[in-house]
């Protein structure tokens, strides 16, 4: 549910707070007003403004799923100013959620397909709301294949859920480091998430392909889906870099007759082939 003042955010207690990965965190927030919560409801996919007071506003997912009630958890890098100070809050701290916002992933038209979730670094977040959804609804869906990368061992984010859905037998979870960025201990593959990709053959009978990650590992990844046989409108990815306001008015996310925030943030292959190369 929106809410009704699109520009007043909801007051939100940081309830735990999780350091994931050099720079990055992820907030489990719980809304200060009973009542707020127990009208509040978003669609996997969907993003917010999360704002810390005095310094202004960010714009990142969702990243737990909307089958969980009662909170809403974000993971966000450390970048810029406003993500710096989010950084600097401390559990029982109260901070600013403006959402949701933005269409949703089409997880009911998936029941009964397999599906495969490509992400890379710090895109493991979206992602996150997706899988988690589909686990919590395990018996809807057939295979589900996870593959993430990230440039080094520490740089993997969520990394308790990784072991848990490692030790799941409904599940098949393939990590990956760049070249150079595996420990001693590493027991994952090595390369980049393209190559590792094709090299797992990929099926693409009555299957769905969700990718998120950066730019150029989605350029890369594409082409390996494509060869496997993956038509467009099996192909989703979700695009967040450019958005800030959340509402269509700053223009900053515009992409030919295209707002990310208002169009998307979740298009298939087929509707980003319709966009200016610039995307």
């Amino acid at each position: 549910m929106e809410q009704q003042n699109i520009y007043q955010p909801y007051l939100m207690e940081i309830e735990k707070i999780t350091e994931e990965a050099p720079m990055v965190k992820t907030f489990r927030l719980k809304f200060a007003n009973d009542a707020e919560a127990e009208n509040f409801s978003f669609r996997t996919g969907q993003f917010g403004e999360y704002s810390v007071f005095g310094e202004g506003e960010c714009t990142f997912c969702i990243a737990s799923p909307h089958t969980r009630k009662g909170y809403i958890e974000c993971t966000f890098r450390e970048a810029g100013r406003v993500t710096s100070e989010l950084a600097k809050l401390n559990e029982g701290d109260t901070m600013g959620f403006r959402g949701p916002f933005g269409n949703v992933f089409p997880i009911d038209e998936w029941k009964g397909k397999n599906l495969l979730f490509i992400a890379g670094g710090i895109a493991l977040p979206p992602m996150r709301s997706v899988i988690w959804s589909c686990l919590d609804q395990r018996d809807q869906f057939k295979d589900i294949t996870i593959l993430y990368g990230a440039k080094t061992v520490q740089d993997l984010v969520y990394k308790e859920e990784l072991a848990e859905w490692k030790t799941r037998d409904d599940v098949k979870l393939v990590t990956t480091v760049d070249p150079g960025g595996e420990t001693p201990d590493w027991t994952g593959e090595v390369g980049f998430v393209p190559s590792i990709l094709e090299k797992m053959k990929p099926v693409c009978e009555n299957t769905i392909a969700i990718v998120c990650g950066p730019p150029i590992m989605i350029k890369f990844t594409f082409p390996v889906l494509e060869k496997a046989g993956f038509l467009d409108e099996q192909v989703f990815t979700t695009l967040e870099n450019r958005m800030k306001c959340g509402l269509g008015k700053c223009g900053r996310c515009n992409v030919g007759k295209v707002f990310v925030c208002k169009d998307g943030p979740v298009f298939t292959r087929t509707q980003l082939k319709q966009l200016p190369d610039e995307y």
